[in-house]
């Protein structure tokens, strides 16, 4: 059945699920369905697709663990989710957000942002430690709101201990903000058992949908927390009522969508997210790490080559990256380009991030090509 979902062209080796994944064949077939029911009948069935809607949310509570479907927001992006927290929070001078200096610039640039209104952003330096948690622990005091970390770290694959900061948020009274974009499709994730106020990712890396469409979830009690800066129709708590002049904003995560949603990337994402699930996260999780450690065997093959991803256990999840030693890894990097591998140059080194369905020959012709170039 796999083959089937996964058509990418002979010669064309994907190792950049961390980046920007293929869709399955169900995916493409939905955009295509969405695309030729719109040319044909317009939205003559509008309904259904509210549907679809709900349909993805419920799907999107069952990848979270969250406790119910209306704690999901659909967002544009992670940057867009991340920005309704840093800018909906009410802040004082003095205040500070702690973080890792591992970061994506969309879970920086928003904190940094905010020292015009008074608030330090802290970057603990977790490069090489051993316990990267206790970096960020260090970095606290009676002046922090809030602690914001990727579940996974983009360059170098750091696998984050998600529950051990969300408890020592939760005893200290500080909101846990996670960027799980790396992570959330790859790894079980459970918004509850960490302890998150607020989760967020897109959709287009691990969980194989289209760019433009995004995952928000916040805990209830948080979400009456933030002031929101957008206001539209959707956002209401009567929202199809067109002809009420009265409006009272929605309790549930809705109050996020101030307008129309973007239902050809619901069709899409929701086809994707179906397959996820009917495969099983266990098994999605498992079969990913299966082909990380597999990539660790590899790279320590070849004497030339270097981990940066640690490989202690709970400490990696889909990405691996790796470099050569003593040189510029560009030229590696433009090697495995031309020969139609799609990686990434990330923390000096090569980034490969391969999914479950990933074929192990394709890892092998690709580790093939590197000991190719060392030699």
């Amino acid at each position: 059945m796999i083959h089937q979902e996964f058509r990418l062209r002979d010669g064309v080796l994907h190792l950049n699920h961390a980046g920007v994944s293929p869709w399955p064949q169900r995916t493409a077939q939905a955009v295509h369905d969405f695309a030729d029911e719109n040319l044909t009948q317009g939205s003559l069935s509008y309904l259904r697709w509210i549907e679809k809607e709900t349909e993805l949310r419920r799907r999107a509570q069952k990848l979270l663990n969250a406790p119910s479907h209306n704690d999901i927001a659909l967002v544009k992006n992670t940057s867009e989710a991340l920005s309704v927290v840093a800018y909906g929070l009410e802040w004082k001078a003095g205040d500070n957000v702690v973080s890792s200096n591992q970061e994506f610039p969309s879970n920086r640039i928003v904190w940094e942002s905010l020292v015009s209104l008074g608030v330090e952003f802290r970057e603990a330096d977790i490069t090489g430690h051993p316990n990267p948690e206790d970096a960020l622990f260090a970095l606290v005091d009676r002046y922090t709101r809030l602690i914001t970390i990727s579940s996974v770290q983009f360059s170098t694959g750091l696998r984050m201990d998600l529950r051990r900061i969300g408890e020592f948020c939760n005893k200290r009274g500080i909101l846990f903000c996670v960027d799980a974009i790396q992570s959330l499709g790859a790894l079980k994730f459970d918004v509850q058992d960490i302890h998150a106020d607020f989760v967020m990712a897109d959709g287009h890396k691990w969980m194989l949908g289209p760019e433009g469409l995004g995952l928000f979830y916040s805990h209830p009690d948080a979400r009456e927390r933030l002031r929101l800066t957008q206001f539209g129709w959707h956002m209401v708590e009567d929202a199809g009522n067109f002809d009420r002049k009265d409006w009272s904003i929605t309790k549930t995560a809705r109050r996020f969508e101030c307008g129309s949603a973007n239902m050809i990337g619901i069709h899409a994402l929701n086809a994707s997210l179906s397959l996820l699930l009917e495969k099983g996260m266990d098994y999605v999780e498992k079969e990913i790490l299966k082909r990380s450690e597999y990539l660790f065997e590899k790279i320590r093959s070849i004497p030339d080559l270097e981990l940066i991803t640690s490989p202690e256990q709970a400490r990696y999840a889909g990405i691996v990256t790796f470099r050569r030693k003593n040189t510029d890894n560009n030229l590696l990097y433009n090697s495995l380009v031309r020969n139609n591998v799609i990686c990434a140059l990330r923390a000096g080194g090569i980034r490969l991030s391969p999914h479950f369905y990933t074929p192990f020959v394709h890892i092998d012709h690709v580790m093939e090509l590197v000991k190719r170039f060392c030699s």
